[in-house]
């Protein structure tokens, strides 16, 4: 049997990220496992629309600091105050397994969104990371119990 002893767990930082932490949180301390926290900012390249625009870098080291503090603020929330938080920038799918090689987890646990209709037909992001990562891949859903 195949024990997890570093998880990663990966949020957005919406509503439903307390609700997956909380799970994730009850089966690490049950595992006795490790837990460090990831949330990853997918910059959108914006055009500028005049001088009263600040520069790119700025507005993506305020997005930044921003999930920082809100990540640090989740893992307090959820009890993990000692735990690792990262904020990572780039695509979602690849700074996921990217994270999870270099920290050699054993678990990933993220968020999953019910699909319907023609949405069933688009890779999300659990489907690539659960076909690319390097070890389990558990998608919780946050508004189940």
């Amino acid at each position: 049997m195949t024990v997890y002893r570093r998880i990663l767990l990966v949020v957005d930082l919406t509503e439903g990220s307390v609700a997956i932490g909380s799970k994730a949180q009850a089966l690490a301390a049950a595992l006795g496992a490790e837990v460090e926290l990831l949330h990853v900012v997918e910059f959108v390249p914006v055009e500028p629309m005049g001088e009263t625009l600040m520069p790119a870098v700025q507005i993506e080291e305020e997005l930044l600091e921003r999930a920082r503090q809100r990540l640090a603020a989740l893992a307090a929330e959820l009890g993990l105050s000692g735990a690792s938080c990262r904020v990572e920038s780039g695509n979602v799918k690849s700074e996921i397994v990217r994270v999870a090689r270099e920290r050699r987890v054993d678990l990933i646990i993220l968020g999953s969104r019910e699909r319907h209709g023609l949405s069933i037909l688009v890779n999300l992001t659990e489907d690539t990371v659960l076909h690319a990562a390097p070890c389990d891949v558990l998608a919780m859903r946050a508004g189940r119990s």
